[in-house]
């Protein structure tokens, strides 16, 4: 798809901001345990689209955060992502071979490292919201942030909806049931995304940050929409993962319940709502605008 040239800018600054912060805040390879260290940095670092740090940036230019705020949560969300990915690679999870391109961490290394690697990683991105200074804020909005952060990643978020992930395969489930489950799996930490970026500004008004968690809901689905629907038709070359992974684990998606043209059509009710909640504001969350189209258009 074609991006919008200054979101394009955007996107490219927001993932070299983040890249560089990564590569300051990870252990270097060179202290001990070197091989952990190097496995964290292998996961974290790798090609990825970066989308849930460029959303804390984006939503927290609507919110009038100072930028300089933004590379800790932005940091610790991709940190969070990266562990997951790691860890449903695993052979007792989805057992993938390749991600971002190149072999998973258990691939790389070994299956106790990448368990390891992972825990690390997890960990890391709590101590970066707790401790880094470039976090200005009062200690209170400090326990606010991770405290949106632990409640997205674990048992009411997305390892609760991991689990529901596991317990589906092999089952039909209904629209209802498959929401529930990506609203938890894949859409919680999008959300804290958008909320944590939010709440780095000194203050927002209620209503806005209500608008802000609703886009991220709507964008959130519809980035596990999409995933589905490449799983299906994208390519292996492209997505950097294997495809058709889905329907050989015989796990229910949205195209296997409502067809491709089903999925397309409500991943374009959801950009649709999605937009709709922006319409408040100007040219501040032109970024988020162009993120949720680039979400349900994108090829990987």
């Amino acid at each position: 798809m074609t991006l919008d040239p200054q979101f394009q800018l955007f996107l490219a600054a927001s993932r070299e901001r983040v890249q560089a912060h990564l590569d300051e805040w990870l252990p270097p390879e060179s202290i001990p345990p070197q091989r952990l260290h190097q496995a964290m940095r292998y996961a974290a670092l790798g090609n990825g689209k970066r989308v849930r740090p460029v959303l804390v940036y984006a939503a927290g230019q609507v919110a009038g955060a100072p930028q300089e705020r933004l590379g800790v949560p932005a940091c610790s969300v991709e940190l969070i992502h990266a562990y997951s990915l790691v860890h449903d690679d695993l052979p007792a999870m989805d057992d993938d071979d390749l991600r971002r391109g190149r072999p998973t961490c258990h691939k790389a290394y070994d299956e106790a490292t990448a368990i390891l690697a992972g825990d690390a990683l997890q960990t890391l991105a709590f101590r970066l919201l707790a401790h880094l200074p470039q976090l200005d804020i009062p200690a209170e909005q400090r326990l606010h942030m991770i405290d949106e952060l632990a409640l997205a990643s674990g048992c009411r978020g997305m390892a609760g909806g991991q689990a529901l992930d596991i317990d589906a395969v092999g089952r039909e489930l209904s629209i209802a049931e498959l929401e529930n489950m990506h609203i938890h799996k894949t859409g919680a930490l999008i959300r804290a995304s958008v909320r944590l970026g939010a709440l780095c500004a000194d203050s927002i008004p209620d209503d806005t940050l209500r608008r802000l968690d609703r886009y991220a809901k709507c964008i959130g689905l519809a980035f596990q929409i999409r995933d589905d629907i490449l799983d299906v038709e994208g390519e292996t070359a492209d997505l950097g993962k294997t495809r058709g992974k889905d329907e050989a684990a015989n796990k229910p998606t949205y195209p296997a319940l409502l067809g491709l043209d089903g999925a397309r059509e409500m991943a374009g009710r959801l950009l649709e709502e999605a937009l709709d909640n922006l319409s408040a504001f100007d040219g501040e969350a032109a970024p988020l605008r162009s993120l949720a189209l680039y979400i349900v258009g994108r090829t990987r």
